[in-house]
C-alpha cells in the first residue's frame, strides 16, 4: 500500500514535469535572454511552499554567477522592498496567481518599474496580467490525495526553474572550471579543482642539477619529504626524475651508488601533468600508475611544480 502510494505521487510528478515541455516557446526564450541581460541582481519572490522553491532557484542561478536573492513578499510590503534596485528583474511565484501578499508587491514592483516574470498555473491571473513575461507551470493535478497540498505544482516550478539557470549556464558559456569560482568548498569544489590550487611550487619543488651527486640527491629527497627529486639542467629544464623506487633498485645494482651523477641514476620521461588539469585527473593517474608524485612542467618543460598524493588526500578526493 505504502509502495504504491508512493509511485503513483513520483508518477504524478513527473508527468507534471513532461507537460511543461511543449510549453517551452517564445515567452521561455525571452524569460532566460531577460535575465542574461540583466544590470541588477535576480529577485525571487512566494508565498509559503512557493517561497521555499524560490529560494532553491535563487541559490542556483547564485551558483552560476547569476547575483540573486530571495524577497519575501509579506516582508517587501512592510519595508524590504528597498532592498529592490531600479536595474533588478522580479521572478515570482505563484500558482493561482491570486495570492495576496504577491498581488500587493507587484503593484509596488510595477511603481518602481521592474519587469516581473511570472510562474504561474493560471495565465488570466493577476500575476499574469501584471507580469511582462509568463511562464506556464500548470498542472493536472497535485499529487496529494485531496488536490490541495502543493506537490506536482511546486515540483514544476522547481524544475521550470532548473530549465532557466542550466539555459542561462550555457549562455554565459559556463564551464566546469568555472564552478571553482562560485564552489570552492564541498563536493563540486572538490570536483573542479585544478592541479595549480595544490602544486608544491619555489623552494618547495624538489630537484636538483643533472651533474649532481647521489648523495645531493638523496640528501634532496630527505629534505622535501616528497619521495621524488627531479633533474634539471641550469635552464631548469626537466631531464629525469628520482624516486624512492628508484633507489631500490639502483642500490641492488651498484655498491657505489653515492659516488654516481644524478643524471646517471635518472629516469627518463617521467609522467607529467598541467597545472591546468583537474586535481581528480591527477589522482586518476597516480592511481593507476601506482605513483605518488606528478611534476608539472610549461611547454618548454621547465618545472613549474609537484603534486603528491598526500596533497590530494587533503582535499578528501578518494
Amino acid at each position: 500500500m505504502i509502495i504504491d502510494l508512493a509511485k503513483k505521487v513520483l508518477e504524478i510528478e513527473s508527468e507534471a514535469i513532461s507537460n511543461l515541455i511543449p510549453r517551452l516557446n517564445k515567452e521561455f526564450e525571452k524569460a532566460v535572454h531577460a535575465i542574461y541581460n540583466c544590470k541588477g541582481r535576480i529577485v525571487l519572490t512566494g508565498m509559503g511552499k512557493s517561497g521555499i522553491i524560490c529560494k532553491k532557484i535563487s541559490g542556483t542561478l547564485a551558483s552560476i554567477g547569476m547575483p540573486s536573492f530571495f524577497l519575501h513578499p509579506a516582508e517587501a510590503i512592510h519595508g524590504d522592498i528597498g532592498m529592490v534596485q531600479q536595474d533588478d528583474i522580479i521572478i515570482a511565484i505563484s500558482y493561482s496567481g491570486e495570492t495576496e501578499e504577491i498581488t500587493k508587491l507587484l503593484e509596488l514592483i510595477k511603481r518602481i518599474g521592474l519587469m516581473v516574470i511570472a510562474m504561474t498555473g493560471s495565465k488570466d491571473s493577476s500575476l499574469a496580467r501584471h507580469s511582462d513575461i509568463i511562464l506556464d507551470v500548470r498542472v493536472e493535478k497535485e499529487a496529494c490525495p485531496f488536490d490541495l497540498i502543493p506537490t506536482s505544482s511546486t515540483t514544476a516550478a522547481l524544475a521550470m526553474g532548473d530549465a532557466i539557470a542550466i539555459a542561462l549556464l550555457n549562455l554565459k558559456g559556463f564551464k566546469e572550471e568555472d564552478l571553482m569560482t562560485y564552489h570552492p568548498g564541498g563536493t563540486i569544489g572538490r570536483k573542479v579543482l585544478k592541479v595549480e590550487n595544490l602544486m608544491h611550487t619555489g623552494d618547495q619543488i624538489p630537484k636538483v642539477y643533472a651533474q649532481a651527486s647521489m648523495r645531493e640527491a638523496i640528501k634532496m629527497m630527505s629534505e622535501k619529504k616528497l619521495g621524488v627529486t627531479s633533474v634539471v639542467d641550469d635552464s631548469n629544464t626537466l631531464l629525469g626524475i628520482i624516486t624512492d623506487g628508484d633507489l631500490r633498485r639502483l642500490l641492488e645494482k651498484h655498491y657505489n651508488l653515492l659516488e654516481k651523477s644524478a643524471h646517471e641514476c635518472m629516469t627518463l620521461n617521467p609522467k607529467l601533468i598541467s597545472k591546468k588539469e583537474l586535481a581528480a585527473k591527477a589522482l586518476n593517474i597516480m592511481e593507476q600508475l601506482k605513483i605518488t608524485s606528478l611534476l608539472i612542467v610549461d611547454e618548454q618543460k621547465r618545472i613549474e611544480g609537484i603534486i603528491h598524493l598526500h596533497d590530494l588526500w587533503r582535499t578528501q578526493l578518494f
